[in-house]
């Protein structure tokens, strides 16, 4: 069978699906995500021997260290995709959720309610986990899904997969509300973005390669989670100890996601007192600096930053810093260099905060806190398909509610224009 030909296939079994999980009641679609947490607990040894092939890969490959830590699945990480299966079972289902209502002049009764989008496509690189959380959400949201990973987790993304489509059957629901795409070719994408007839929505989640191979081709409409370039901004007014904690939990505790910061930027005021003690903090974690020439007058022995840096996400130990005159120069930085994900600002000015959150273009802006928290569980969403840095439909953590779209339900008694 020819890949167009396949594709199609897909699509047209996950239409089929999708129409019989719009009217799944809420107690049919919680047992299968029970049933599906359940199996992935009872197949982790199958689980981690397929993931070992794609480790083994990755390496062959070159992969770098957050890279592989990304595709990496272990008992315990197994165990927390199941539970996070079992949480998405416990949320409220949002489908037939009235939001709005009203009657008319005419006595006509009119409501806004929730509704499956229908058939979503999800594109995304490298983390396997990706097709339990995704393939739960869809589930729990009415919506058939159709899955095309990345070639490094190609075998855990099968045998993930394979799971699932078992609990469905066991359970009664169409096994085709989840499919994965079994091939690696690059061509796969841009036939997805092309299935106008049967795919709804185009979510890719990766690198900006993946970003544009998708919106450049694409004639189904696209909610995308493009890199997450993220900054974290020290006020002059920023608390020293609190900054520290803050800055280096973005860096440092996982390098290797999207909502990890990539620049930090400094006031030209407080940075005398404050790199020094955030770089040895840094070097002990065994953190690359890269800074501008003010910063490298304090900070000698780190590599100077070039223009290039300002707009990489590294998803590594590896940090840009930038002085900046003021809060405003941050803002300015940030709108031109950054990528809409989540963006901080750590200060004890109320105006300078303000200013900050009003300024600054992003889906997720802080105050004061970490941007490590712009996460679907964070935001007590359960799991998240990814970080939409879309302004439409969907911005931000995109989880249930996110997956549904509304119609208007209008009932009347007689009633003619």
């Amino acid at each position: 069978m020819e890949l167009r030909e396949e594709l199609y296939e897909y699509g047209k079994k996950a239409k089929e699906a999708s129409l019989k999980l719009t009217v799944a009641s809420t107690k049919e679609k919680n047992l299968a995500l029970r049933k599906i947490a359940e199996n992935l607990r009872k197949n982790i040894k199958d689980i981690e021997k397929e993931n070992e092939k794609d480790i083994v890969a990755g390496k062959e490959r070159g992969l770098s260290k957050a890279m592989l830590d990304r595709l990496l699945l272990t008992s315990d990480r197994i165990e927390s995709m199941a539970s996070g299966v079992e949480k998405i079972a416990t949320l409220t289902d949002p489908v037939g959720e009235i939001l709005t209502g009203w009657t008319t002049e005419d006595g006509i009764k009119i409501r806004k309610v929730r509704v499956p989008i229908g058939v979503i496509a999800m594109i995304y690189e490298s983390r396997p986990n990706v097709t339990a959380d995704a393939s739960a959400l869809a589930l729990k949201s009415g919506n058939a899904i159709i899955l095309r990973g990345g070639k490094e987790a190609i075998n855990s993304n099968k045998i993930i997969a394979k799971i699932i489509k078992e609990s469905l059957d066991e359970v009664g629901l169409p096994s085709d509300s989840i499919n994965l795409v079994q091939t690696i070719d690059r061509e796969a994408v841009k036939i997805l973005t092309q299935m106008v007839d049967y795919i709804d929505v185009i979510i890719p989640r990766g690198g900006s390669g993946l970003i544009k191979a998708v919106t450049e081709n694409a004639k189904v409409p696209v909610i995308y989670h493009d890199k997450g370039l993220c900054h974290t901004y020290v006020d002059e007014m920023a608390d020293i100890e609190m900054a520290k904690k803050i800055c280096f939990n973005a860096k440092v505790q996982r390098p290797g996601v999207c909502n990890a910061m990539e620049t930090m930027l400094v006031n030209k005021n407080i940075a005398e007192e404050f790199l020094p003690q955030m770089a040895e903090e840094f070097k002990k974690a065994g953190v690359e600096l890269r800074g501008c020439k003010q910063t490298k007058q304090i900070l000698k022995d780190i590599k100077l930053a070039e223009e290039k840096d300002w707009d990489t996400e590294y998803l590594d130990l590896i940090l840009s810093i930038k002085m900046v005159d003021s809060v405003d120069e941050a803002i300015t930085h940030i709108n031109k260099h950054g990528s809409k994900h989540s963006e901080a600002i750590v200060t004890k000015d109320y105006e300078s905060a303000n200013k900050f959150l009003n300024g600054i273009d992003a889906s997720t802006v802080y105050v004061n806190a970490s941007t490590r928290f712009t996460d679907g569980a964070m935001f007590g969403f359960g799991a998240e398909i990814g970080i939409s840095t879309n302004k439409l439909h969907a911005r931000g953590p995109v989880a249930l509610a996110e997956l549904t779209t509304y119609k208007y339900i209008v009932e009347g008694n007689g009633q003619i224009r």
